[in-house]
């Protein structure tokens, strides 16, 4: 792809939108120096609330050298025509610093969304205890671009509310009003460069930042736990969500399922600007690195690899120590055995389902 080309394809499809604002140097400048002096002033004012290694890791962090984080698109070469996914470098920059915290601290919260799975062992961990009533069917779901459909103060406030249901749960020392002005601060001041110009993001989840992951699971965790899961409880068998990936077992209402079927597709698209793409509900569905399906009242799983899958394992002459290779081998001959190895699940074995 020629430089020109490229150039012109990032600023057409990404940063000429409502969702960035180009930046002087000094603007630039000065939005980063204001990061940084209301976070340390944030650390200072609430050292009571931090750990002393978590105080160590703040005053070593804050006095190195901080990039500006990189603005790149990456060519989707299976697509015609060809768009960029965008991407932010975030390394080694303050924002990414302070992200790395967020990050370690939201931790906390994500066993009290229900929907919540680590990876695809979870999955199939569960399918095993699970009995399946006569007429129930899979379904999966994927989030349209999840990050940038993210309302920033939406998404910080359904988090605010989240821990506040929870709030009896949580470590009694959780500094839960330090993590969401550290958090509005990582969300909202999201400066990066390009080529020799500055940007500053407006809107949506900050790219870049570790905390997305984590931050997009709690925020709409706390919609499903309120209102998706409650509301749609007498049908939903299963229900487990990585990110922007959904999974789920369907019981079909005995009256107007159809119906019943579209409103759970129209709630679960009823959160700010967040849409789902649903797969109607069948034998057979992929989710994540898995082949799901269910024959009457047992669910058989298969390894599922994407058509496009490079299969891109570190070379041998590199310089990694042995270990890593005898790792790698290890762990995909496991995730193999356990992907393929679920057959048959007896009534007596499982753990009935009650509505």
């Amino acid at each position: 792809m020629e430089t020109a080309v490229y150039t012109k394809q990032v600023l057409t499809e990404h940063l000429l939108t409502k969702d960035y604002k180009q930046l002087s140097v000094t603007e630039a400048k000065n939005i980063l120096a204001k990061f940084k002096n209301t976070l340390q002033k944030l650390i200072s004012n609430n050292q009571d609330l931090l750990t002393k290694a978590e105080l160590i890791y703040f005053k070593r962090k804050l006095t190195s050298y901080h990039r500006i984080p990189i603005f790149y698109g990456l060519p989707k070469v299976h697509k015609t025509p060809t768009t960029l996914r965008p991407v932010v470098s975030g390394s080694s920059s303050l924002s990414a610093v302070v992200s790395a915290w967020l990050d370690y601290k939201i931790k906390t919260l994500l066993p009290h969304v229900q929907s919540y799975i680590k990876n695809s062992t979870e999955v199939i961990k569960d399918l095993k205890a699970l009995c399946i009533p006569k007429g129930a069917c899979l379904f999966s779901a994927d989030a349209t671009t999840m990050y940038t459909n993210t309302n920033t103060n939406l998404g910080i406030s359904s988090i605010r509310d989240f821990i506040t249901t929870h709030q009896d749960k949580l470590p009694s020392d959780f500094p839960t009003n330090l993590f969401l002005l550290v958090l509005t601060l990582v969300m909202k001041l999201n400066v990066f460069t390009f080529a020799d110009t500055y940007w500053l993001q407006l809107a949506w989840t900050a790219m870049g930042t570790p905390v997305a992951c984590s931050y997009a699971t709690v925020s709409f965790g706390h919609y499903e736990n309120t209102t998706v899961l409650t509301q749609f409880k007498s049908n939903l068998i299963y229900y487990k969500r990585y990110i922007d990936d959904v999974i789920g077992l369907w019981m079909p209402s005995k009256i107007n399922n159809a119906e019943t079927w579209t409103q759970f597709k129209n709630v679960l698209c009823d959160w700010g600007h967040l849409k789902w793409t649903v797969e109607e509900p069948a034998s057979s569905i992929h989710f994540l690195d898995l082949n799901i399906s269910i024959t009457g009242s047992s669910i058989h799983t298969s390894t599922f690899q994407k058509p496009l899958n490079l299969y891109l394992y570190i070379l041998p002459l590199s310089a990694h120590p042995p270990s890593c290779f005898q790792g790698l081998i290890y762990g995909e001959l496991k995730c193999y055995w356990a992907q393929n190895n679920l057959s048959y699940v007896s009534v007596t074995e499982a753990t009935k389902w009650k509505p």
